[in-house]
């Protein structure tokens, strides 16, 4: 296991998975779903938050029933690697990052656990499939009108000196349950800031065994009542751990989603939750009334709107959130704020710009309550390397406030957030091009032009159009690219002008005739 350090970005492959009949998508810091109606863009986005849930939450609980079975020459060979690595480590702490090289017998090792972790964990990314989608089983997730099993698939080039190494992370959902197989490059990237101790093999370790961080290597692996195959299988375990990182880039990061009826969410949420505790409070005494099922989705939209009443957390937050910020200024005039009920639960709120008091969100302007969630992620919860995910960004706003939103997730991206969005707006596209089109003029040529220093490259933006296959058997998923001369990406809303426009003139030239 050797390092690189030139990957290719991350791709997603489906096949017969809800309504996608086949779909291949790079995940980029920028990516657009477009399409007609019904043709499986959300049901692809809470896909993509599935499997950021699933690998965000690798190292915490997914190595906890295995049994490593590590013999005492594979206890000896790791802790004298460890040793030696910590010593070079230690010696660069002058430069800003280290690649680690992984010997063989220590990658034979890390290579043999993930091979049979990834078997351990098909029943894990399974709930989480299920649970996010809302549904009872796995096998209902199957695209209906097919006969076939749904596949999809993570999957990622590691190059270096020409050649290609490739990642795959296979999953298959079949009527009997879920079956997971995965091919290891050669090649990945283990990055080590020799600057920061906290940042060294010893340190991240003791993190997992809670030893003191101060110790050096020699002290803490000779230390007489520490167990040297507990230390060897954690340290295993977290190279493990960071080699899926490397692998799977983005989605080890949390992801967040905004799903597109936020804004009655938020205005109904407190009745919603009354509404749960009151059914679970009598479903004792009436059988014949279950408790509604919602999808995974929206649980978690809930779950973090009540998690908002935390003052805590909120007092972290609240001294650095410029991309809040920004969107208050620019679009909503205004601020949004969280208030606690007695019973510790969250209240929204807004202010309007020049006003001595608060205005319940839920009497506020149907554009305020679409993006208040948004403005309340990106002050609390959503940091840079995350992913938030937004259908129909451009809900219940003017064509102008939809530009100006497009240029606020761009600076979002630019901050370092991943953004993915649904969205029937012409005008969000026009903008992204924009945008895109903006990055290849030099700076100095920049001046005068609206927000001159917001501005995406080619490769940070991905749009992608779904539209259901001429045999009528799902949706296929293709990626549009920008074009110049139309000045967007092409969705076919061209077509719709110009059908009205022809409409139009069919009118017009009867009542003309007439």
């Amino acid at each position: 296991m050797t390092t690189t350090s030139k990957t290719k970005p991350l791709e997603l492959t489906v096949a017969n998975f809800g309504p996608i009949a086949e779909a291949n998508i790079e995940l980029r810091p920028m990516s657009v779903f477009v399409g007609p109606s019904n043709t499986g863009k959300s049901y692809t986005a809470s896909l993509i938050y599935a499997l950021h849930r699933f690998f965000n939450a690798y190292s915490y609980w997914y190595w906890q029933d295995m049994n490593l079975n590590l013999s005492n020459k594979d206890v000896a060979t790791t802790l004298a690697w460890v040793r030696e690595t910590d010593s070079n480590l230690q010696g660069a702490k002058h430069e800003q990052s280290s690649l680690i090289e992984v010997p063989e017998s220590i990658d034979a090792l890390v290579r043999s656990l993930l091979l049979r972790n990834i078997k351990h964990t098909g029943d894990v990314l399974e709930s989480e499939l299920v649970r996010c989608f809302g549904m009872d089983k796995s096998k209902d997730l199957i695209r209906h009108s097919s006969d076939s099993q749904t596949l999809f698939s993570l999957w990622r080039n590691f190059s270096e000196a020409g050649r290609n190494d490739l990642f795959r992370y296979n999953v298959e959902l079949t009527k009997s349950g879920t079956e997971i197989t995965a091919s290891i490059p050669n090649n990945v990237e283990l990055i080590n800031d020799g600057t920061k101790r906290t940042a060294s093999i010893p340190s991240t370790l003791s993190r997992q065994i809670r030893i003191d961080s101060t110790l050096s290597s020699e002290d803490w692996i000779n230390k007489s009542e520490l167990d040297e195959e507990r230390v060897a299988e954690a340290l295993l375990v977290e190279l493990a751990n960071a080699v899926v990182s490397n692998m799977v880039a983005s989605l080890s990061h949390p992801a967040y989603y905004l799903p597109a009826d936020r804004a009655g969410v938020m205005h109904a949420h407190q009745v919603a939750v009354r509404g749960l505790i009151a059914s679970a409070s009598r479903t004792g005494l009436r059988r014949d009334s279950p408790m509604p099922v919602l999808s995974g989705v929206l649980g978690d939209f809930l779950e973090q709107l009540v998690a908002l009443a935390d003052p805590w957390r909120r007092a972290q937050d609240e001294d650095y959130d410029p991309l809040a910020q920004n969107l208050e200024q620019t679009l909503l005039r205004g601020a949004v704020r969280v208030e606690q009920s007695q019973i510790n639960y969250p209240s929204f709120v807004f202010r309007p710009d020049g006003w001595k008091q608060d205005l319940p969100l839920m009497n506020a302007s149907s554009m305020v309550s679409e993006l208040a969630p948004v403005v309340l992620y990106l002050r609390h919860v959503v940091q840079p390397g995350d992913l938030l995910i937004i259908e129909e960004p451009e809900s219940h706003l003017h064509p102008a406030m939809q530009v100006e939103f497009t240029r606020q997730l761009a600076a979002a991206v630019q901050a370092g957030v991943r953004i993915l969005i649904t969205t029937h707006s012409e005008w969000v596209l026009e903008e992204l091009a924009n945008l895109v089109r903006l990055s290849e003029l030099p700076k100095e040529r920049r001046t005068g032009i609206d927000d001159e220093d917001v501005v995406l490259t080619p490769d940070q933006v991905g749009a992608w159009f779904f539209e259901p296959n001429s045999e009528g058997n799902g949706s296929t998923v293709r990626e549009i690219a920008l074009d110049t001369e139309s000045a967007t990406f092409p969705a076919g809303f061209g077509l719709v002008t110009e059908s009205l426009y022809n409409r139009w003139s069919e009118i017009s030239t009867r009542i003309e005739e007439r």
